[in-house]
């Protein structure tokens, strides 16, 4: 159990870099927004009450995350704006998906919001919103060549690039100065596993580079706990067991590869990445079966992209685009997407209160059963 209490944690970064402020008033605009709102008409502050918006959220089995995070997150900020939000799950069904999309649209939804399953079935919903006159939002993943009329995102190289700089310090901690690694990427199709990965590599470039560690395993695991944990087990087998380091890029495939090491003996000692901060990282953390994972503060995505959708509802581009912290390159299009990304932050045992303190993680829940006691010994979740 090797990174209970020892893992150097990496610089906190604060993760409000969030546009999470107020609002500009509507009635501010000089009357040039060709956004279409209903309201303020005498030069008051615009009201989104009577508003809808339609969001498409992807699956419930890849992240934990979708249903008991970033829904609870979007219903609350658009129950405060008064903004009627019809939020579906198309539970990884790209038909579902499409009909979802359809339905939206005729209900003529002010603005829609998507996670796309996958950039080609994305791409039909935000042309087919286009097509209507509806703004769109990508939310957490780019559609690769869809054409959203905003981005809101985490930086996701940043959340590959903590990865492997987590691992680094896995393996220093163990005085693992040589090292065979592989990678268990997400699915091919998200635009973000391409992103999460490029931050990786380029964090272990020089290690790799310069012959101290030795990549011999770089396999899809598909954001799925079965499919990661036989790829790495094959992965194990075919280097006769010597895999010094694992990167996962999520938590969800992370428990999978822990469940093959501990059927071995071998969990805790060899160092295993993740992502997402659910409940089960949290505890693999805790039991010094994970070295790390990578946290975002999926209140504040799911916050501002309200507020983006919100500014859309009552006409005002201007407010919707005070917003934008960048643009985000779409590599189809060639386009640069106005994007508002937060800042990841690695998480281990050391600063894991973090995530109970922001509300995203229930020390009830984690801190259960066998892991009750190891809250008390990290002095977490209370």
């Amino acid at each position: 159990m090797r990174w209970r209490n020892g893992t150097r944690t990496a610089s906190l970064v604060a993760v409000g870099v969030l546009a999470l402020g107020g609002l500009a008033a509507c009635g501010d605009d000089d009357g040039g927004s060709d956004g279409g709102g209903d309201g303020g008409g005498d030069g008051g502050s615009s009201d989104a009450s009577g508003g809808k918006v339609g969001v498409i959220l992807p699956d419930a089995t890849t992240s934990p995350r979708w249903e008991t995070q970033d829904r609870p997150s979007l219903q609350a900020a658009f129950d405060e704006a008064g903004i009627d939000a019809d939020i579906q799950n198309a539970q990884g069904d790209v038909e579902q998906f499409g009909r979802i999309c359809d339905g939206m649209i005729n209900d003529q939804v002010n603005v829609i919001m998507i996670t796309n399953l996958d950039s080609d079935s994305g791409k039909a919903c935000l042309s087919k919103a286009a097509d209507a006159g509806i703004p769109s939002i990508d939310y957490d993943r780019l559609t690769l060549g869809g054409g959203a009329s905003y981005y809101v995102s985490f930086d996701n190289v940043r959340v590959g690039e903590l990865m492997g700089e987590g691992l680094i310090t896995c393996l220093d901690d163990e005085s693992k100065t040589q090292a065979n690694i592989v990678y268990i990427n997400g699915l091919a199709a998200d635009n973000n596993a391409s992103l999460f990965k490029e931050g990786y590599e380029n964090a272990l470039a020089d290690k790799i580079d310069s012959g101290d560690y030795s990549l011999v395993g770089d396999q899809a695991g598909d954001w799925d706990a079965t499919v990661a944990g036989n790829a790495f087990e094959q992965l194990l087998t075919a280097n006769q067991g010597k895999i010094d380091g694992v990167v996962s890029a999520n938590d969800t495939m992370a428990g999978g590869i822990i469940a093959r090491l501990r059927a071995q003996n071998l969990n805790g000692q060899i160092p295993v990445t993740g992502q997402d901060a659910s409940v089960e990282g949290l505890q693999n953390i805790l039991k010094g079966d994970q070295c790390m994972t990578v946290y975002k503060n999926t209140n504040l995505e799911a916050e501002t992209a309200a507020k983006v959708a919100i500014a859309l509802i009552t006409g005002s581009t201007d407010d919707a685009d005070a917003l934008v912290t960048g643009t985000v390159p779409d590599s189809e299009t060639g386009e640069d997407v106005p994007s508002i990304l937060a800042e990841p932050v690695s998480v281990t045992v050391e600063n894991m209160q973090q995530v109970f303190d922001d509300g995203s993680a229930d020390p009830a829940e984690v801190c259960s059963g066998d892991v009750a006691q190891l809250c008390e010994e990290a002095g977490v979740g209370g």
